[in-house]
Order: C-alpha cells, then structure tokens, then sequence
C-alpha cells in the first residue's frame, strides 16, 4: 500500500460481525486517492450487503475520474442507493438494510480534495495540529452537536446518538432533496491528512485524543492502528473504522528577509549602490545633441507625416464610400432580438445569486429565439414555475444555449426546447439536467471537451449519467 494513504477496520469488542466496510486506493488512473468509510445498518446480514453495494458501486463508477467531480460523487450515491433500494424489494429479509458513508477524492497534484457524505460516518481535516470536522452528522444528536447545543462529551453520552435521519436505502430516489447528500471541496495543502471515520470512533474517543496521535511523528499505519486501539480500549461497543489520506509533498518554506534599515553598510558600499544614478544624472547633454544634419531629419520626419495623413483620409474616405449601399447591392438584414430574449439574457447576466426561477406568468410562451442566450456563470440554477418552451425562430440555425468555459455547474430544471438543430452547447461536463425536453432537436445536447495539445488524455465521458422516462421525475421546487 501506498505511504500517503491507509485503511483500516476491526470489529470491536462487543460486536459479532463487521458491517464497516472501506476504500483506500488509488483510481484506475491513478490521478486521485478515493478514501470511503461505509457503516451498514440493517441487522447481520442487511448492514454488511448495503454497504458492499455501496462499495462496489463507488470502485465502479470511480474507476476514472474527469470532468466536475462533485456532481460525480453525487450520482454515485444515487446510483449505489438505486441498488440497494432494488436488493431490498427483491429479499423482504433485508427491507431494513441501509448504510451511511463519507466518501473522499483527493487531488494531492493540484492540492485539492472533493467530498460526498450521508449519515454519521465523519470527514476531519487535520492541518498545523488543528483538527477540523468537515461533515455534519445526519441525525438530531449530531445537529445539536455541531450547532453547539450540545458538547462534543454529552453528546458521546446521549441516548440517541445512533439514531441517524439520512442513509442511502431509506427511500427509492434521492434527487427529491438536493441537499440529501452533503457535498463539498477544499484545498489540500502539503502536510494535511484527511481521516475519514465511523461512529465507532467518535462515539468513544474525543477530538483531542485523536488529534494526539495524528498529530505523533509516526507512518500513516500505526496511525491507524492507534486509533483503532484506542476505541477498543474504551470498550469497542461498534465496528470501528479509519481511513487516512495524507498530502505528502513538502512543505514550502519561505526564509524571513531582513528590512533595509536592519544593515548599515560601509561608507565604500553606500558609494558603489548610488554611483550609477549619479552618473546617469551627470552625462554631458552635448553626447545627446543631434549631429548637424538634424534639420534636414526634422524636415523629412515632417514630410512624412505629411503624406501619412493624406494616405490614411484617402482610406477612410474609400471606406467610407464602399459603406454606402449600391443600387445593384443586396442588403443582408440582421436577426434582431425580440424583447422577452433581452428580458432574459439580461436576467441572466445581472443574476445576483446562483438560482434563477422562470416563471412562464412572466415570459409569453413559447420564447423565440432569433439569437443565442449564453450563460458566463460559474454556476447557475435555472428552475421554472409553469411551462416554459424555447422555440426556434424560423431563419435562426444556431444553439439555443451556449455554456462557456468559465461555467463549471449548471442546472436546467423543467425547461423545453422545440426545433433547434443544437439545443444546448456545453463544454466538459458543467451541464445537469432536470425533466428537461428535447422536441424536434436534431441534437439535443452538443458537448466539447477541451484538453492540452500533445498530451496522453485518459479519462471518461459522463453521458452515462443522463436517463429518459416518459414522466417527470418528483419536482424539486
């Protein structure tokens, strides 16, 4: 196993068998570190077979990784859900089989990590021997906890501090709620170490016991080992796991510089540093006087501005005549755009926020477009109340949206398009779609992405994630 990250599970001492399962390894790229705790909940057999899903479906849909990987954190979790929910319809033994998990993605090049998080596992982010929770737990315990309510030993002390609201398993579809998994990212600098956890941890050991030993000048194994001790030592009441990821590039040190004043140099010293601004003060004005041949130089250079000005009125002048329609000449009209297409490109533009609601009381439907709308936000949330279809004018042949590079994350939730040949460009995978129709489009969705010239590219296209059904899915708003 690689030295900058490290896995680890045991089943405790109080439990017969391990629901916790985890991942610590690299993608199949090997651009990026995958940590994951997964914790089963559902009895003996239901908690370990939901989180082997869960498991297998992060290796599956993690094998490469490209584009943004947030939105790709999430559709893993809903696909690991999908399945789980699936084995519990079709074996009434497991109907209460879950699992919570915290899944990580550390870019240790770019010094960077993604994360995705459902239930009480836990993410913590330890820099310069200051441990920091990431992840919010998923239950009313962990909600007083993190809101102060409660402090970090009552709250290892409470009744109920196992009782979770959120789990992958608990219902069909996770998309009703777009806040059911919790997401995020993070800088990653040199010398951080991520943990990630399961309740069997943090329901027995503090945060500064456990700050202690990641803090030790110690491998990243007995690091783990340590951890796992340390429960069991406090009574190992659940299956305790730990995963450790750490940025193992070195530190960056910048070396203090002294102010000017601090030195007083030699009288010697002090001559030489200003004798080049005395001499450049001092050169005799006679070495650059002009030869005696400068006003013949100062009657051409006059000469030639002369004639400069007569050339650049004569060209305009051409210019300007050409401009001037013939009679035998056909004039090429211009699409102008209609009001509701101003209205909208300059909602868009002057958004304050993230999320914009169309309503279709606000804009006569259907909207036509002689013209494209672009959207030059990093991230935008585009959701309608009623119907609203964009509508190809007649002499228009371009997209309906273009995305640009900048645009990073972008949500078209219950909108039409009806007659474009190209309905929406965007470029690598900014793009998410929500009961979105396509009518008549020659090409729905065009995508372009870019990468560096003369470079081995590996990776995936993430079209996979779209699906179609005759029905729209639950409404989000």
């Amino acid at each position: 196993m690689a030295s900058n990250f490290f896995g680890i599970t045991d089943t405790g001492k109080q439990r017969q068998n391990n629901e916790d399962v985890f991942i610590a390894e690299k993608s199949g790229d090997g651009n990026f570190i995958i940590a994951c705790v997964v914790d089963g909940v559902g009895g003996y057999a239901g908690g370990e077979i939901a989180a082997e899903i869960a498991r297998a479906t992060i290796l599956e849909q993690l094998q490469y990784i490209a584009g943004d990987i947030v939105p790709l954190l999430v559709n893993t979790f809903k696909i690991a859900n999908q399945r789980i929910y699936d084995e519990k319809a079709q074996n009434k033994e497991l109907s209460s089989m879950a699992c919570v998990l915290t899944l990580a993605v550390a870019d240790v090049l770019n010094n960077k990590f993604y994360y995705a998080h459902v239930g009480d596992t836990r993410l913590y982010l330890l820099r310069d021997y200051s441990l920091i929770k990431i992840s919010k737990d998923h239950s009313f315990v962990g909600f007083l906890e993190d809101s102060g309510r409660l402090t970090e030993e009552a709250a290892m002390d409470h009744p109920k501090r196992n009782e979770i609201n959120k789990a992958l398993g608990f219902t069909r579809e996770i998309d009703h709620d777009p806040e059911f998994v919790e997401t995020g990212s993070s800088p990653f600098l040199p010398g951080d170490i991520l943990l990630i956890c399961s309740d069997g941890l943090t329901d027995l050991v503090d945060k500064s016991k456990i700050t202690d030993i990641l803090t030790a000048n110690e491998d990243l194994p007995p690091k783990g080992k340590k951890l796992i001790e340390a429960a069991n030592n406090r009574g190992g009441k659940d299956n305790v796991t730990v995963v450790l990821v750490h940025n193992d590039k070195e530190r960056k040190q910048h070396g203090a510089t002294k102010p000017a004043t601090a030195t007083v140099k030699p009288v010697e010293q002090q001559e030489v540093i200003t004798k080049p601004v005395t001499k450049k003060e001092e050169v005799p004005v006679k070495q650059a006087k002009p030869k005696s041949n400068g006003g013949t130089v100062a009657i051409l250079s006059i000469l030639c501005f002369v004639f400069l000005g007569g050339f650049i009125w004569q060209f305009k002048k051409n210019n300007d005549l050409a401009a001037i329609p013939k009679k035998t000449d056909t004039l090429v009209s211009q699409p102008i755009k209609n009001a509701q297409e101003l209205k909208l490109q300059d909602t868009i533009n002057n958004l304050k926020g993230n999320t914009l609601v169309l309503s279709a009381a606000d804009f006569k439907q259907p909207i036509v477009l002689t013209d494209t709308l672009h959207i030059n936000k990093d991230s935008i949330y585009i959701k309608t109340k009623g119907e609203i279809i964009f509508k190809k004018d007649s002499t228009y042949k371009g997209p309906a949206i273009v995305l640009s590079t900048k645009a990073k994350y972008v949500v078209l939730d219950s909108v039409a398009f009806d007659g474009f040949r190209i309905a929406i460009a965007t470029r690598n995978d900014a793009l998410v779609l929500k009961n979105v129709r396509f009518n008549n489009c020659l090409m729905p969705v065009l995508t372009a992405y870019q990468f560096p010239n003369m470079k081995y590219v590996s990776g995936r296209s993430l079209g996979s994630m779209f699906k179609a059904d005759s029905i729209p899915s639950k409404a989000t708003h």
